[in-house]
């Protein structure tokens, strides 16, 4: 059987994993030198308690060739054909470490059919290519549409987010120090995108968390492909107010035809801190495909 396996860091909600019996590959976090796994063994609501205190440790690692290796066994030992869409390479060695899992695999079963590609996505983009090649696994797409398509939606996806606080990027050296201290005395928002190599990239700063978020719905309004036509994605580290107050500017801005809301899990989230806000959406229709998202 042909099957899709993911990370966590797709950050897909939990209601759709389980309706569409979706493997996740949890993203390991180290708190305070103790190992849990995304999703796994700490929920997000736990792991934002813990990262709001910055006193306490907590740090992230990719998963590695033998966490892989224990994931792609079963599919090797039952003869499934498997894609494996996982995190951005630009970002984690996510893609790497499940290379080096796939050689040692197919060491003992050489027929073992699996294809790796690298999302160059995050968060609920992630999630939203996932979603967009799981439904056309379930309308009988073959292995060869699915890569095709997957490499057609990487290409048409955006991601757009902001930051409440710096200093989380601070504190794991995505910012220096100096800048962080004067960009969180004078209120500057980053605005980032994940760029076509899959890397975190600001394309611009503002004041303030309101106009950080209304640039975000500018973003979108300017590069979307019609939103009354497609699901525009929206994730938040757990911060409902920061959620309702995008969402309720996209509803008047952009009429998006549906949204997949989601909480920022661990991967990101122990980078960022509470209060990330992301939208990500296609900036094109669904092409040759389109025959798989009929209703």
């Amino acid at each position: 059987m042909l099957k899709i396996i993911t990370d966590s860091a797709t950050d897909l909600p939990k209601d759709y994993v389980q309706a569409h019996h979706l493997h996740v590959i949890p993203t390991p976090v180290v708190i305070d030198e103790v190992d849990y796994f995304d999703g796994a063994t700490i929920q997000t609501k736990e792991f934002y308690d813990i990262l709001d205190d910055m006193n306490r440790d907590v740090r992230t690692y990719h998963i590695n060739p033998e966490m892989f290796e224990n994931a792609f066994m079963p599919y090797a030992e039952a003869g499934d054909s498997v894609i494996y869409l996982c995190f951005s390479t630009g970002i984690a060695g996510t893609f790497n470490a499940a290379n080096i899992a796939r050689n040692n695999v197919l060491e003992n079963y050489p027929d073992f059919d699996l294809t790796i590609i690298d999302s160059k996505c995050a968060s609920i983009g992630f999630g939203l290519l996932v979603s967009k090649l799981v439904t056309m696994l379930e309308k009988g797409a073959s292995k060869e549409e699915i890569i095709e398509a997957a490499d057609y939606f990487i290409d048409h996806i955006h991601h757009v987010f902001t930051v409440r606080t710096l200093n989380y990027l601070i504190k794991g050296g995505r910012l220096s120090k100096f800048s962080g201290t004067i960009g969180e005395t004078l209120d500057i928002k980053p605005i980032l995108i994940v760029d076509k190599n899959g890397a975190l990239t600001v394309i611009q700063k503002v004041r303030g968390q309101k106009k950080s978020f209304k640039t975000l719905v500018e973003y979108v309004k300017e590069n979307a492909y019609d939103p009354s036509k497609q699901t525009i994605a929206i994730c938040h580290g757990e911060d409902e107010a920061a959620l309702g107050f995008v969402k309720e500017l996209l509803d008047k801005e952009c009429s998006p035809k549906d949204y997949l809301i989601t909480t920022v899990g661990c991967a990101i989230g122990a980078h960022t801190g509470r209060g990330i806000v992301g939208i990500c959406f296609f900036d094109a229709d669904n092409g040759k495909f389109q025959k798989y998202f009929e209703d």
